[in-house]
Parts: structure tokens; C-alpha cells; sequence
């Protein structure tokens, strides 16, 4: 993975079986591992483009309030902007290919380490200048979006995004989000694509960026 900035997580075994959810539902992770602390989002793809240099795809998350708008500029952790929450949320680099096997990009969060206003995680996959480029999530095939005790190493849950990327023009889309409710923390997978890039849904969650 180039510009990986730990590669504490490469190489990593891919779990599949019951740990696959499916649009609609809806897991307390707390409840699924009565340990979890730490929590690693991982996201991996391949490209369908032939020219993989040019296909770089990134995953960034919004950490929201109850309003669902971040507080300020701090609750968007992307490759640009890697940690937030004093490290209780980091971005761990950019993989400009997605080439090789195992996660291409990784974000952790201490779930300990959020401030109580802090009650949702939206997680983001989009294309850098996917629009200027005329890429399309439509050209990603093996996406999947997967949460795994860092301290263990035990995966919760994996989503697999290929099939609802079919037909897609949009070059950002939200994949899913962890949402707090009292002590517990579940996770709802989710496809929202975006036309407009990033920066669309960063204007929506009260933020103004570039176009991505």
C-alpha cells in the first residue's frame, strides 16, 4: 500500500461468513463484542480502470452531532486532515492505488476517547477529482467496508459494496455509519452515492471543502 503511513494492518486475513450484513440492518457492536474499545474501520477495493495510477480512491469520516453537523473544522478526519479527538480518531494514510490484498485504507476510533456530542460516524468513500476525471464508483469492484476490534484483531462485521455500485455515476457515497445510543454503538450500513464528490456531502454535514 504506497504512502501507507502503519502498516500495522497489511496483509491482514479477510474473515467472511456470518460477520456479512446487508442493507437494512442495523448491529450493536457493543453487543457483538462486549470488549470493544478500539475500533478499526477498513476499506478495501480494486479498480476496473485499466489505468490504476490515475484511480485513487479515499475514506474519510464526519463525526456528527445530534443536529447531524459537525462542531467544527476538527470532526472531518480524511487523508489531508488524519486525526482528531486528541488521536481518539486517526486516519492511518493514503493508498493512492488500492493495490494488493487486505484494507487499502484504515481509520481508528477509541470509542472512550469521543465527547458525548459527538452521537454519529458517517464513513465516506470517494474518488480524488473523480468528477474531472469522469471515474465513477461504477468502476470499483471488491469494495467492502469491514469494523474490527484493533485490539484483538476480531472482525465484527463486513459490507460488501460491489453490487450496489453497479451503474453508479456518482464519485462519493456514504457506505455506513456507527451512531450512538447511550453507552452502545451500533452500526448501520448504508449507500448514498453523491454526484458531486465530497465536497457535496462535506457542505451538507456544515463544511466547505474542495472538490474531491
Amino acid at each position: 500500500m504506497d504512502d501507507f503511513l502503519d502498516t500495522r494492518f497489511e496483509g491482514q486475513d479477510i474473515q467472511m461468513g456470518d460477520n456479512l450484513v446487508q442493507l437494512g440492518d442495523d448491529i450493536n457492536i457493543i453487543q457483538k463484542d462486549p470488549t470493544l474499545h478500539n475500533v478499526m474501520i477498513g476499506v478495501g477495493w480494486d479498480s476496473n480502470a485499466f489505468d490504476l495510477a490515475n484511480f485513487d480512491l479515499d475514506v474519510s469520516v464526519f463525526l456528527l452531532n445530534a443536529a447531524e453537523q459537525t462542531r467544527d473544522d476538527d470532526d472531518f478526519v480524511y487523508y489531508n486532515h488524519r486525526e482528531a479527538c486528541n488521536g481518539g480518531v486517526k486516519h492511518h494514510g493514503d493508498s493512492r492505488t488500492g493495490a494488493g490484498e487486505g484494507d487499502d485504507e484504515v481509520i481508528s476510533v477509541d470509542l472512550h476517547a469521543l465527547p458525548f456530542d459527538v452521537v454519529k460516524i458517517v464513513i465516506v468513500l470517494s474518488i480524488y477529482h473523480g468528477g474531472e476525471k469522469d471515474q465513477a464508483l461504477s468502476d470499483v469492484r471488491k469494495a467492502y467496508v469491514r469494523l474490527v476490534n484493533e485490539d484483538s484483531g476480531h472482525e465484527l462485521l463486513r459490507f460488501v459494496l460491489d453490487e450496489h455500485f453497479v451503474g453508479q455515476n456518482g464519485s462519493a457515497a456514504l457506505i455506513g455509519s456507527i451512531n450512538r445510543e447511550g453507552p452502545k454503538w451500533h452500526f448501520t450500513p448504508l449507500i448514498e452515492c453523491e454526484a458531486g464528490g465530497l465536497a457535496v456531502l462535506a457542505e451538507r454535514y456544515g463544511m466547505i471543502v474542495g472538490a474531491q
